[in-house]
């Protein structure tokens, strides 16, 4: 019988080893609860509506440096210092190192969740009344209510992911990481894009001013033959005064212009991670608006959902959203969890002695399963999973309309692009028509066949058809950047890079300790796209 005891106690823990690790090996292989993410279907054109103008290819464009076609040196290192300076593109680059942490928490609750060392040193007296005190007191004439005691010792406890809660948890960060890299890019497409077309806006604005003053020359030149023409009694002084109107009107446009280039000056500034300045240093090369190319690649419209940052981020937002479900769908099902304890406890009350606590005869241990099911809630978890569900077909949808958006906004480039070189044509051929109109009506009014009424609306028309025609200039590149941004181009500048510069990682480093995490490595998203294990060690 003693023999047989003895089998039972030394085969119980082999048991409980056994059982755990079996355990083990079914919940890896266990299905996750919640549904599997799928790309939600969307609409997507064969072809662009312009795809007939010759203008408009379909072939593969070059997205990385897409500003190059400009060929302007001054926009090329805007453009570089923007992406080496601006502080939104810092912010969202430091918020991918935040995303990083957050999915490092989540692999790390896979594993068990709570590891504790426990220690104690305690002074206990028993209350005369207490049922402890009655009980010493029966084997004890004068018993002893008061003692120390002291333990120490380890406990673990782990829940195991029988349902896949943590699984998915990981699922949902690791999208949500992928998430904020494609909300980097599309900061920096939208970087990119503001930079160009704001140094459009400076020098189409510098031209204009240019072509302000150059009408200023000849209307002053109009003043001076109309008052010559007064003064020699030839026409009356109706003629001076509205040739000084004109002057002066022409004058008071000036300081609009040089209102809207200082302020244009001021936001590149901004964008430039600088503080507001007028550039002069940067900006003096090159005074002319940038020209666009008559043609433009485009792809077709089905690249547009790998192209764009914001379609790649809607999308893994939904994914992200999508694993959540399973989280929260978990916890109507039972949850199974190990936990053990080992420690050593002693005391001085009786014949123990406090100094004896690392005897091994003074050990404690406990170790078991246990479960835990909230199978009474009221419908809580029930509204949990539609909360989480409602969530994510709000994504679905924000998803498809995202990709109808950068459809629209394509076709509202190419629009923009090539309506803006036709009417550019026309402008021209009505400058020029103006221009000589203004000449011929001065002449007759020299040599004093007409008034100088016919001058003045000569010279009115000019200076109104010369302010259009630059801006018209500066709408043809504006249109050709807004299909670049619309096609998601710009964000490859990144690719070989790290998302921070290295002082703001020194700074980081400095405060806390990062371990790998602000290696480019462990930021690479070509590389966890491809990693399909759920399964992950933590990062220490």
């Amino acid at each position: 019988m003693e023999t047989r005891k003895k089998e039972m106690k030394y085969s119980l823990p082999h048991i409980l080893w056994v059982w755990m690790i079996a355990l083990l090996l079914c919940v890896s292989g266990c299905a996750m609860v919640g549904p599997d993410f799928t790309r939600p279907e969307t609409e997507v054109k064969q072809e662009w509506v312009e795809a007939k103008d010759e203008r408009v290819k379909e072939t593969q464009p070059k997205y990385k440096n897409w500003w190059k076609v400009f060929d302007d040196p001054v926009l090329d290192r805007l453009i570089q210092t923007a992406y080496e300076q601006n502080l939104p593109l810092r912010i969202a680059g430091v918020r991918v190192f935040e995303a990083r942490a957050l999915l490092g928490i989540a692999v790390g609750e896979f594993y068990p969740q709570a590891q504790q060392g426990l220690g104690a040193l305690t002074y206990n007296r028993w209350s005369g009344s207490s049922p402890m005190a009655t009980l010493a007191e029966s084997a004890a004439r004068n018993p002893d209510l008061s003692f120390w005691q002291a333990n120490i010792g380890v406990g673990a406890s782990w829940e195991l992911d029988f349902w896949g809660k943590f699984r998915r948890a990981i699922q949902s960060a690791d999208a949500n990481f992928l998430s904020s890299i494609a909300a980097y890019d599309d900061a920096l497409v939208t970087l990119t894009a503001d930079v160009a077309r704001t140094y459009v806006i400076i020098r189409t604005l510098e031209e204009r001013l240019k072509i302000a003053h150059e009408n200023l020359v000849t209307q002053k030149e109009s003043l001076r033959i109309a008052r010559a023409r007064f003064e020699a009694g030839a026409t009356g002084e109706r003629d001076v005064q509205q040739a000084l109107s004109l002057l002066n009107s022409t004058e008071a446009k000036i300081p609009l212009i040089e209102r809207g280039i200082r302020k244009a000056q001021y936001a590149l500034s901004v964008l430039l991670g600088m503080p507001p300045s007028s550039l002069s240093e940067q900006l003096r090369e090159c005074r002319e608006i940038p020209r666009a190319p008559l043609e433009v690649a485009v792809g077709i419209p089905a690249e547009l959902l790998r192209r764009r940052p914001d379609i790649r981020n809607a999308e893994l937002q939904a994914a992200s959203q999508s694993a959540l479900i399973g989280v929260a769908k978990a916890d109507l099902y039972p949850s199974f969890s190990l936990t053990g304890a080992f420690s050593f406890l002693s005391s001085d009350a009786g014949t123990s002695n406090l100094t004896d606590l690392f005897l091994w005869k003074n050990r404690a241990v406990t170790f078991g399963p246990s479960f835990k099911w909230n199978f009474f809630n009221y419908g809580q978890i029930t509204n949990s999973v539609r909360v989480q569900d409602a969530r994510l077909q709000a994504l679905l949808l924000n998803y498809q309309d995202t990709v109808l958006r950068a459809q629209r906004e394509v076709e509202d480039g190419l629009v923009e692009f090539l309506k803006a070189q036709e009417r550019m044509k026309l402008l021209q051929k009505s400058v020029d028509a103006a221009r000589r109109s203004a000449e011929l009506a001065l002449t007759q009014y020299r040599e004093g066949d007409t008034d100088y009424t016919t001058v003045l609306i000569a010279q009115q028309a000019l200076l109104n058809e010369e302010d259009r025609l630059a801006g018209s200039q500066g709408d043809v590149p504006e249109g050709l950047i807004s299909v670049y941004r619309a096609l998601g181009g710009g964000w490859e500048i990144r690719e070989g890079n790290e998302f921070i510069p290295p002082e703001i990682k020194e700074a980081m480093e400095s405060r806390t300790n990062w371990g790998r995490l602000l290696s480019p490595g462990k930021v690479r998203p070509e590389k966890r796209e491809k990693q399909k294990t759920l399964v992950r060690t933590p990062d220490w």
